[in-house]
């Protein structure tokens, strides 16, 4: 339980998606305007990401490993992602039509956003390392703790980001910074803070 706890941890501020790999900017950027799309996109991310990854962790370890296919793991995950990501499209615009009006072509986006790819390539990375590491993903137990954790990662920064945002909208920027700019100037600084839970350790 300890070691599942402290890989989600880690996974949500320590090896942030965005803010230490910086993985699936341009959805990121793009989709961070207002907190509502942010929020619904993030949702959306860590759902395709809390089924992906444990699908993913099973096929390699069950599948791929004992046959020896080790090498078609990336057109198999790539495949898997699709598949879910074109479920989540469905299912939001059966539900909730405005929602998916507002995320437009990110939506369909998610099944080449490379944090979710990214997550199940780390994944697969990180299974064969030491069981007694904290970032070891040893169990199918653990890899749903880091899908969670990469997918709240991803969400809590894009929400951040829109938030600061739409306060931006109201600020005195100066005109040479106005838009993609000081939202540069924002992520980096974000960044920078997050790297203080760089030292973490539970």
């Amino acid at each position: 339980m300890e070691h599942f706890f402290s890989l989600l941890v880690r996974s949500i501020f320590v090896d942030n998606m965005i803010f230490a790999f910086f993985l699936g900017m341009c959805s990121f950027l793009a989709v961070s305007k207002n907190v509502k799309t942010a929020l619904g996109l993030g949702v959306a991310v860590i759902f395709v990401q809390l089924i992906t990854l444990p699908v993913n962790y099973l096929l390699q370890t069950k599948v791929l490993d004992p046959l020896g296919l080790g090498f078609l793991s990336f057109i198999l995950f790539i495949a898997v992602i699709a598949g879910i990501v074109q479920l989540v499209e469905m299912i939001v615009e059966k539900f909730s039509p405005s929602l998916y009006a507002s995320l437009g072509i990110f939506l369909p986006l998610i099944a080449v956003n490379c944090a979710i790819m990214g997550g199940s390539l780390f994944m697969q990375q990180r299974i064969v390392m030491d069981a007694t590491n904290s970032q070891a993903i040893t169990c199918f137990g653990d890899s749903i703790a880091f899908a969670l954790g990469s997918g709240i990662g991803w969400a809590l920064a894009i929400v951040c980001l829109a938030a600061i945002r739409e306060k931006l909208e109201y600020a005195d920027v100066p005109k040479p910074l106005k838009g993609i700019g000081i939202t540069f100037i924002t992520v980096g600084l974000m960044a920078m803070a997050f790297m203080c839970f760089s030292g973490l350790s539970i």
